[in-house]
């Protein structure tokens, strides 16, 4: 096997194939829609070609920039919020050590990776300060505008903290900033000070992004090798061009599925891992989903488990609860490395029948006993295979999602490429602080209080 594979064996009882087969049409209509932007939204299309249009020259001058940032720092802060830090911080966690953070300087290879501009807390903004202060730090800054409160609020302080340490001189070797092509506040700072920069393509939205400079680079700060996580894309592109047969077309599949699933009451999907490398790219995929389609008073609520740990949290819900649910579990192949259970004189804890497997194995009859435990209590299962976590298949699973994402939104009749409903809060929360421009919905917003 040399790519996912999508396994739906545990849908019988709840969905036949031929209500599968039944929206094949629709589901391919969808697809050449995407392909020739025949639908809404068809001006956030450029992620769908992509993987196969990044030149060697692109790639390369990521590297380059990469090969800096890992020159003069021990550790990189990543500035956004939402897709301009969640594919990124995906696919570092899932092809990194659990435990690089803790690497000691002389060992490490590559910095370690942090994150700030993705949440308003003071607490957390001093602790990373604080962090900091005796380590050789670089930034990028990831945002179209740079004006979104949460990295903007962040990328100014870490500046400031910079400059202070090194000087303008040196810190401009270490910011890069990744934001427009020739508008927006980070645009003309970055023009100013003159930052490395790339551009956030106009055509693809940020939770599409993570093939683009914004997650790419610090992908390959981090030490991952981009050009394979691209060439694992390419592959899936290339399987689900608009010739490609129903059949064959695992994101027409997988979104077919849950649609239909939805239609019969299934509310909520649950993605499943049993690799705890895998916790970003369930945000990620959260992110992905639960903005593409929560809308017009529609859509699947996209939740996240990590098992086993969260059987021990979520499991009698996920078995007993609501019968609103539907799981898909993401499992591995193959694990990377090698760890047997030994034999124990005394046995205290029972184990010695276990002795000489596999952790993997054990983990793996987990995985297999929940699922048919959750599939006899009433939810719907569908499995998607990783062979190996390596970049080629990491790289696969992103766009699969993506595709899938697509296609799942045209299914469901909106638009999967706008989110109207983020604003919202954030009029509020600009009424609130008083900021100019903002006078009237002050005025309205402080009588409700």
């Amino acid at each position: 096997m040399d790519t996912i594979q999508l396994q739906i064996k545990d849908l019988s009882g709840f969905l036949s194939e031929e209500d599968i087969l039944k929206q094949s049409a629709q589901a391919a209509a969808c697809n050449q829609a995407l392909h020739n932007g025949s639908r809404e939204g068809n001006d956030f299309l450029g992620w769908v070609d992509l993987p196969s249009s990044i030149t060697d020259q692109v790639l390369r001058e990521i590297e380059d920039a990469a090969t800096v940032l890992r020159t003069h720092c021990d550790a990189v802060v990543v500035v956004g919020i939402g897709g301009s830090y969640l594919g990124a911080r995906a696919v570092i966690d899932a092809l990194s050590s659990s435990f690089d953070w803790l690497q000691e300087k002389e060992d490490r290879k590559n910095p370690v990776i942090l994150y700030a501009g993705n949440n308003i807390s003071e607490d957390y903004l001093y602790e990373l300060m604080r962090y900091l202060n005796d380590k050789r730090f670089g930034i990028i800054n990831i945002s179209k505008s740079g004006t979104t409160t949460e990295p903007a609020i962040a990328f100014r302080l870490l500046k400031d903290q910079l400059e202070e340490k090194v000087g303008k001189e040196e810190a401009r070797k270490r910011i890069v900033a990744i934001t427009d092509a020739s508008k927006g506040a980070l645009r003309t700072l970055a023009d100013t000070e003159g930052y490395k920069t790339f551009v956030i393509p106009d055509n693809v939205g940020g939770r599409y992004s993570v093939l683009t400079p914004v997650g790419l680079l610090p992908i390959a700060v981090a030490g991952i090798d981009i050009r394979k996580l691209v060439a694992g894309a390419v592959e899936i592109e290339k399987a689900t061009v608009p010739s490609t047969s129903f059949d064959y077309n695992l994101p027409a599949i997988y979104a077919v599925i849950r649609n239909e699933l939805y239609k019969r009451g299934k509310k909520i999907e649950i993605l499943v891992n049993y690799h705890p490398k895998l916790h970003f790219l369930a945000e990620w995929w959260k992110q992905l989903y639960g903005e593409s389609e929560g809308k017009e008073n529609v859509g699947i609520f996209p939740a996240a488990v990590d098992f086993t740990t969260d059987l021990h949290s979520m499991g009698q819900w996920i078995q007993e609860g609501e019968r609103t649910i539907f799981e898909t579990v993401i499992t591995i192949g193959e694990a990377n490395e090698k760890v047997q259970i030994p034999h124990d004189d005394k046995d205290l804890d029972g184990l010695n029948y276990l002795e000489g497997k596999r952790v993997d194995e054990v983990n793996k009859m987990a995985e297999l006993g929940t699922r048919i435990a959750h599939v006899d209590g009433g939810v719907p299962n569908l499995t998607i295979e990783i062979p190996k976590l390596n970049e080629k298949y990491i790289g696969q699973l992103i766009y699969f999602f993506e595709k899938a994402c697509g296609i799942s939104g045209y299914l469901l009749g909106i638009n999967p490429f706008d989110q109207p409903g983020v604003e919202a809060y954030k009029k509020n929360m600009f009424a609130l602080l008083e900021k100019p421009g903002f006078e009237e919905a002050t005025k309205a917003i402080k009588a409700r209080l």
